[in-house]
């Protein structure tokens, strides 16, 4: 693959990112008040977030069972509101501590 071939992908890349971004900040000028829109703009983030990490979690550690513990750790902390940090190393320590006690065990 050529140099110019790349550098026309990364700058129609890059044209269709910014086009995606500025389009709502120009074509939309006054409030919204539907609340239906407000309330899809509000969640739409959490829904893509989530959509993209939830199906890699359960592929990322050796056993389905240690990612489903993971899994569950991070959501219970988040739920008592946790920071981002403390549910990421500890859902991490559970797959681990799972795993570990898979293998000495099992």
């Amino acid at each position: 693959m050529s140099i110019g071939k790349i550098l026309l992908y990364v700058v129609v890349m890059a044209g269709v990112t910014y086009l995606i971004r500025m389009l709502p900040l120009t074509l939309i000028r006054r409030k919204l008040e539907n609340q239906f829109v407000i309330s899809f703009m509000y969640y739409m983030p959490f829904a893509v977030l989530s959509a993209m990490v939830i199906p890699d979690i359960f592929y990322c550690s050796d056993m389905v069972l240690s990612a489903v513990i993971g899994l569950a750790v991070a959501v219970v902390l988040s739920l008592f509101e946790k920071k981002l940090l403390t549910v990421a190393v500890f859902a991490c320590l559970a797959v681990f501590v799972t795993e570990s006690a898979f293998r000495l065990f099992g």
